[in-house]
């Protein structure tokens, strides 16, 4: 799908992707997707693993999902909570797979990336091109990528959080689910913009183009 039509094949992407995690079938659950190794000494998952149940329990008259195609020494503990507190309908973890991650950014609503540090960071810029917005800790290449979203303003594509601890991520996921709650003209406004600027922002030429201009200003 592209910008102009995303809304449609998102929808019909979720509804394969929770059938392959085994998550409950509902198209307008908010799908917040874990894309990163499950790696604490840099990826955060312990942020998440802290306020998993307290999440789900939130928001579970919305419905909220997360599913993890990821692999990591934090899984374990991943799948004791899903197992300890019931959350099978709303919590799955599968070993990573290129495709099945590519499919979780198509269906997905959010991607959550807390990482303590991140010196560049691809994964953000893929969700933002599959309309999959980001739920980032303000570090490294996340900081010069995601912009907290001001949706009267119209700018920003992502949801982003300061300080590294789990009620930060629990305030930047409450973020999302506000704007989960729009009516849906005006999230589909912004998705629209959010994709079309990734798009153009994120390509080889860009790049390219900024590190000539780099070169020739040492040059001087």
């Amino acid at each position: 799908y592209s910008p102009e039509n995303f809304t449609e094949g998102k929808r019909r992407n979720k509804l394969a992707f929770q059938k392959h995690m085994q998550l409950n079938s509902d198209e307008h659950a908010p799908l917040f997707f874990w894309p990163s190794r499950l790696d604490s000494l840099q990826k955060g998952p312990e942020l998440l693993s802290d306020i998993l149940a307290a999440l789900v329990s939130n928001y579970q008259n919305e419905g909220l999902q997360i599913a993890f195609v990821a692999d990591g020494p934090h899984a374990t503990h991943f799948k004791d909570i899903i197992s300890m507190e019931n959350l099978e309908e709303f919590v799955s973890i599968q070993p990573f797979d290129e495709n099945l991650s590519r499919l979780g950014f198509a269906a997905s609503d959010f991607m959550l990336m807390p990482s303590k540090f991140e010196p560049c960071g691809l994964t953000q810029m893929i969700a933002l091109k599959y309309g999959s917005l980001p739920i980032v800790h303000n570090t490294g290449g996340l900081k010069d990528t995601v912009e907290h979203l001001d949706v009267p303003a119209s700018r920003g594509n992502g949801f982003v959080f300061e300080d590294y601890d789990s009620d930060a991520l629990m305030w930047g996921t409450h973020c999302a689910m506000q704007f989960h709650a729009l009516p849906p003209q005006s999230k589909q406004h912004q998705i629209q913009r959010i994709m079309g600027e990734a798009n153009t922002r994120f390509t080889h030429q860009q790049t390219a183009t900024q590190y000539i201009n780099l070169y020739e200003e040492m040059l001087g």
